[in-house]
C-alpha cells in the first residue's frame, strides 16, 4: 500500500507501518527507513513527509530547499551589528564615567592603542554573543531569530558550545582575502561559508 513503510531495526527489516505509526514510535534523523515510493532503503530525515514532525521535536534537518540564503544571513548580521555597537558605546561611556570619577581623566579613543583595544573587545564579544546564543534553545543570535534563522548540524540538531565556539572563531579566517569565507555562501551548493564548512554546520531558514 502507498502508506506501508519498513523499518530497519538492529539489521533486521520491520513492518509494514503507517506514516502516523512510524511518528508514534518516535523515529530519529538516522532512522532507516524504506519509502512506498522508492526501492532504497533511506535516512528518515531525507524523506520530506516526516520534515514537520522533526521539526516539531526541534529537529531542522538542512536540506536543499530551507538552506538559508547568503542575503537572509546579511540582514541578521546587521541587525547583530547594530545591536552589538550599541553595547560598545555603552561599555564606552561606562568606562569612560568609572575614570572621570575616580580621577583617571578623558580616554582618547581616538589613539591607535585604544582603537585597537576596542576592535579586539568587538571581536571578542561577537565571538562571545553568537557562540552563545547559537549553543541554547534558540539556535542563533538575536538577528538570526528575526530572521527566522538557526545553526545547526548535519544532524538538523542543535550545536554544542564547543562547536559555536569553533563556528565563530573561525568567521575570522572567513573574514580574509576581501570576505571571500562567507561569499563562498553564494557558489556552495550547500550555502555554507569557509567556517560552516570547518565547523560542519548549516544555516537554515525556518517557516
Amino acid at each position: 500500500m502507498i502508506n506501508d513503510y519498513y523499518l530497519m531495526e538492529d539489521g533486521q527489516k520491520t513492518g509494514p507501518f503507517s506514516h502516523m505509526e512510524l511518528m508514534e514510535r518516535g523515529i530519529f534523523p538516522n532512522t532507516r527507513l524504506l519509502s512506498p515510493i522508492s526501492r532504497d532503503w533511506q535516512s528518515a530525515a531525507y524523506l520530506p513527509e516526516f520534515h514537520d514532525y522533526f521539526q516539531s521535536q526541534g529537529i531542522y534537518f538542512p536540506v536543499k530547499n530551507n538552506l538559508a540564503s547568503f542575503w537572509w544571513r546579511l540582514l541578521a548580521y546587521f541587525i547583530d551589528y547594530i545591536l552589538l555597537a550599541l553595547l560598545l558605546v555603552l561599555i564606552g561611556v561606562f568606562i569612560g564615567l568609572f575614570l572621570r570619577f575616580t580621577g583617571g581623566g578623558p580616554v582618547n579613543w581616538k589613539s591607535p592603542e585604544n582603537k585597537l583595544k576596542l576592535r579586539l573587545v568587538g571581536i571578542l564579544i561577537f565571538i562571545i554573543y553568537n557562540t552563545g546564543f547559537e549553543s541554547t534553545k534558540m539556535r542563533g543570535s538575536i538577528g538570526k531569530t528575526i530572521c527566522k534563522l538557526k545553526v545547526v548540524n548535519a544532524q538538523g540538531e542543535r550545536i554544542r558550545f564547543a562547536n559555536a565556539l569553533g563556528r565563530n572563531t573561525a568567521k575570522l579566517l572567513s573574514s580574509l582575502v576581501v570576505g571571500m569565507g562567507f561569499l563562498n555562501i553564494f557558489l556552495d551548493d550547500r550555502r555554507q561559508g569557509w567556517h560552516d564548512q570547518l565547523a560542519k554546520t548549516y544555516v537554515i531558514k525556518t517557516v
